[in-house]
């Protein structure tokens, strides 16, 4: 059996004696708790200073905090020549105490004996640390508790990390607090840059705060420097000579501006970051280029003031990583608050003209409603009461689509999305990552491509920016599409660059390869402002596919132009979208652009997307796929979805006599005599306009006589078009004026009568142009040639009050 235990009970009063030795436990455990528990998650609370730095680490730009303090973010390291001179003067054993050192606590307390009044603290700088976050009256309790802190501060953070929290947060005099504001408002320059004499000025401050103001107590801080310089000598920081040379520097006097390299940068990174502690930023920006950026826009903004022009912003985007190398949103000028130049223009919403056809003319392309070079009508238009205009008021009749691009013509870009509809491109923008579009289709109509909705430079460039990082990758992606190209520009340096992220990638983008390659073509065909017409002569030029911009009324003036290697944009104006003459994309913004890419590295052109791309046979003259009766077809490359689109329509098959003369029918002549010849045939309202300008053009010839002709679709009205409404002004002698009535016909010579409501108007011969008088209402007119064809519309003159819309 085992040996059995019996269980003692401790008497009563034996129990009673150990409770003092419970309490004292519990309240030494109590202690440590407190101890332990003593120091805040964050020890200082105050808002610091918006800072933002370029890529390698030069200060851009600082907002002073919201509390009237110039105080920057806590510093990744504190300069090695500010720790010397700072524990020289504060506390020579900082890196060996605890956090608080007895031997400078005693000799303190022996000083002030003697003096009989407060002549020494012996705090260390853990105990100044704890002391400024408290921010508490001093007093000896104050003291002792600073000290129990300081050695719970030294038990959470090393010695590196306690430097920083105090030279960050040391006051420097007036409204200055921290080593990196104080460097920057007292003598202009980083802290890591500052002379022994300079460090040493600043290291003295934060003991006698006071000391710096404009023209006092300059004789005492020259002296306490100069004893500090001293010391340093004697500990073996500095040589003699290096502190008798430092003590001849000048101490500062008048508080400096700090930079604004880039203040609507500065802005921008605020309002993103308002509901977040951040408020620095290592951005992506390069300083040299920004400098050079806003010294280029500062001349053209001298310039250009002289027509009451006063705004201007440029944006420079690296393809390539995504991100932003300048950021200039206006020439800041706020010594003059009437230019308005706080306005970041860069994040203003405005009119952009003509930037968006190419976004059309690639849509199309990639959806197979066009070919690169198709013919689109270039004739006087009207559409439900819309009459869009070109810009030199001329009319080519019909021109390949990449031209009218190219020469940003008005009414074949209407044509064209008048085909593609409003509805389909609206869509099309938000894809691309236009979000501005707030309101719904039918509201902007087809004035869409002309500038009839609002963009901000921002998001124009991150478009095209998102289309020249699609194409740069159809080789590494294998032909797939990276959504991610499309994303944001990033200003931060440290972003992570999206475009490695493979696991995303996709079959089919908004905007395929071949498209995107074949618009950036056409831009390039831009004619160039001013010595840059000629950059094809010099094979030094660069190759870059850019876009102007001009909205009505002459507001805004944009060029927008990128590379494999970099997307530039540029706008001119007045911030509060007052208009002037003159104010143009190709005058004002696109010799800007050419500027700024003179100072961007030169690189080699897009790389041709040839699994993107198909061979088609194309008729020449219209740029369609060519049919039977296209007989010099070429062969090119064009976008996959090409294959959708039609046949060559302008071209048929003619039949002649022997002479070649004379058009002939069955009825006039043997089938065995007649010539069989393929013809380019315009409509006639094209014809008219296009054979002005292309000499080349042969109309079809007469039929022979006594052949009966079919002249079905012979006339074509070109204005007004059929259910117009017409606007017809006062003359100056308070009477109606007259309305000019023209008519195309594909015969010439061929007499035409008019005839407005049933009554006769006139007769036209080979140029059917005719004065009509017309009241307000709806009309009926009437055309009848002389071989008895009749075209017949209706068009509806508005009152005298009002204009059609």
């Amino acid at each position: 059996m085992g040996r059995s235990y019996q269980i003692k009970k401790w008497p009563v009063r034996l129990q009673g004696a150990y409770r003092p030795y419970i309490l004292s436990d519990l309240l030494l455990l109590a202690l440590l708790a407190w101890f332990l528990l003593s120091l805040p998650g964050r020890l200082f609370m105050q808002p610091t200073s918006y800072v933002i730095e370029s890529a390698d680490g030069r200060l851009l730009s600082a907002a002073i905090a919201s509390d009237g303090q110039w105080r920057f973010p806590l510093a990744d390291t504190v300069p090695e020549k500010f720790l010397k001179c700072i524990t020289a003067f504060e506390d020579k054993r900082f890196s060996d105490h605890p956090g608080v050192d007895i031997l400078a606590a005693a000799r303190a307390f022996r000083q002030n004996l003697r003096a009989r009044s407060v002549v020494s603290g012996g705090s260390t700088l853990s105990m100044q640390v704890i002391r400024l976050s408290r921010r508490q009256n001093r007093s000896i309790g104050q003291k002792l508790i600073e000290a129990v802190l300081a050695l719970r501060l030294e038990l959470r953070y090393n010695k590196s990390g306690i430097m920083r929290l105090y030279a960050a947060n040391a006051p420097f005099g007036t409204n200055v607090v921290g080593l990196e504001a104080a460097a920057w408002r007292y003598f202009g320059r980083p802290a890591a840059s500052l002379s022994w004499g300079e460090t040493a000025t600043l290291a003295v401050l934060p003991n006698s705060p006071s000391l710096v103001h404009p023209g006092r107590n300059i004789v005492t801080l020259v002296r306490k420097r100069n004893a500090l310089l001293d010391r340093m000598a004697a500990l073996g920081f500095i040589d003699r000579e290096t502190a008798a040379l430092s003590k001849l520097e000048p101490v500062p006097g008048k508080p400096l501006p700090l930079p604004q390299d880039a203040p609507h940068l500065l802005n921008r990174f605020r309002l993103e970051n308002s509901d977040t502690a951040k408020t620095k930023l290592l951005s992506s920006i390069d300083y040299n280029l920004q400098q050079r950026v806003s010294s280029l826009l500062k001349r053209y903004n001298n310039r250009y003031r002289a027509n009451d022009i006063n705004n201007i912003a440029a944006l420079v985007l690296n393809v390539q990583t995504g991100k932003v190398l300048s950021y200039v949103g206006n020439v800041y000028q706020p010594q003059e608050p009437e230019l308005e130049s706080h306005v970041d223009m860069i994040s203003a919403l405005r009119s952009p003209g003509s930037t968006l056809k190419p976004l059309l003319y690639a849509s199309m392309l990639s959806e197979g409603f066009i070919l690169p070079q198709s013919l689109v009508p270039d004739v006087p238009t009207q559409i439900s009461g819309y009459t869009p205009q070109n810009y030199d008021l001329g009319y080519d009749g019909a021109i390949a689509a990449d031209q009218a691009l190219s020469r940003s013509l008005n009414i074949p870009a209407v044509k064209m999305l008048q085909q593609y509809k409003y509805e389909r491109f609206y869509n099309q923008l938000k894809k691309l990552g236009i979000t501005s579009l707030n309101q719904p289709p039918d509201h902007y109509g087809l004035s869409l491509i002309l500038g009839g909705a609002e963009v901000s430079m921002w998001e124009l460039s991150r478009t095209y920016l998102g289309m020249a990082r699609s194409l740069n990758h159809f080789n590494t992606y294998n032909g797939r599409y990276d959504p991610h190209d499309y994303d944001d520009p990033s200003i931060a340096a440290d972003a992570r660059d999206r475009r490695f992220d493979k696991y995303g990638l996709q079959p089919a983008a908004a905007l395929d390869h071949g498209s995107i390659w074949a618009t950036f073509n056409a831009m390039e065909e831009l004619m160039r402002p001013g010595e840059e017409g000629l950059w094809e002569q010099f094979s030094s030029s660069r190759r870059l596919a850019w876009k102007t911009g001009t909205s009505f009324g002459f507001r805004d003036a944009w060029a927008i132009g990128m590379s494999p290697d970099h997307v530039v944009c540029v706008w001119v104006g007045n911030a509060d979208g007052e208009g002037r003459p003159g104010l143009t994309g190709i005058e004002s913004a696109a010799p800007v652009l050419f500027d700024i890419f003179k100072m961007l590295p030169a690189g080699k052109w897009f790389l041709t997307p040839r699994t993107k791309l198909h061979t088609m046979r194309i008729c020449p003259e219209s740029g369609y796929k060519a049919g039977e009766y296209c007989t010099n077809a070429s062969t090119r490359l064009v976008p996959p979805a090409g294959e959708k689109t039609g046949i060559c329509p302008y071209h048929r098959l003619v039949h002649l006599d022997a002479t070649g003369n004379f058009r002939v029918t069955d009825r006039c002549e043997s089938i065995s005599r007649m010539r069989h010849q393929s013809w380019f045939v315009l409509p006639p309202s094209m014809a008219y306009y296009y054979s002005m300008k292309n000499t080349g053009y042969r109309p079809l010839p007469p039929f022979l006589p006594g052949c009966t002709e079919n002249t079905a679709g012979a006339m074509e009205m070109i204005y007004p078009k059929n259910k117009a409404m017409i606007y017809i002004p006062l003359e100056l002698d308070g009477n109606r004026g007259r309305v000019v009535m023209n008519l195309a016909h594909r015969i010439p010579g061929k007499k035409v009568y008019w005839h407005l409501d049933g009554q006769f108007a006139g007769t036209t011969q080979s140029y059917h142009q005719l004065e009509i008088l017309a009241s307000p209402g709806k009309h009926n007119l009437a055309l009848v040639d002389e071989d008895g064809e009749r075209l017949e519309q209706n068009f509806t003159v508005a009152a005298a009050d009002r204009r059609a819309n």
